[in-house]
């Protein structure tokens, strides 16, 4: 986890292109946004469903969290950071995601775009 984003308190942040292949990568998007396209590994928690699903995000990896543009992605880092996780923000969101060409779907196999 490279650079750091100015976002209130440090957000500690990755680039697009240098997220793992791997990684546990968490879309906070909402449910619209996730159906028009998203990573093929991410797994999708929206920011407003966070609280109550928590616990389903694992504390022993490195947690990589997206969004549209990384807005709400650093908001949700912060907290998991704060919380004891091990998290960084995607900064760009998907919007850097799709410009860096990093792979996308949708669950009904349509063509993917970022909403």
């Amino acid at each position: 986890m490279e650079s750091v984003m100015n976002f209130g308190e440090q957000v500690p942040a990755v680039e697009a292109a240098a997220v793992p292949a791997d990684a546990y990568l968490l879309d906070v998007r909402e449910p619209d946004e996730w159906q028009a396209g998203h990573a093929p590994e991410a797994v999708h928690i929206p920011m407003s469903q966070l609280r109550d699903r928590a616990g389903e995000i694992p504390q022993d990896q490195d947690v990589y969290v997206i969004c549209r543009v990384g807005g709400r992605s650093a908001q949700v880092t912060q907290a998991l950071n704060n919380a004891g996780w091990q998290a960084a923000n995607v900064d760009g969101g998907m919007m850097a995601w799709a410009h860096h060409g990093r792979p996308m779907v949708t669950d009904d196999g349509s063509d993917p775009y970022v909403a």
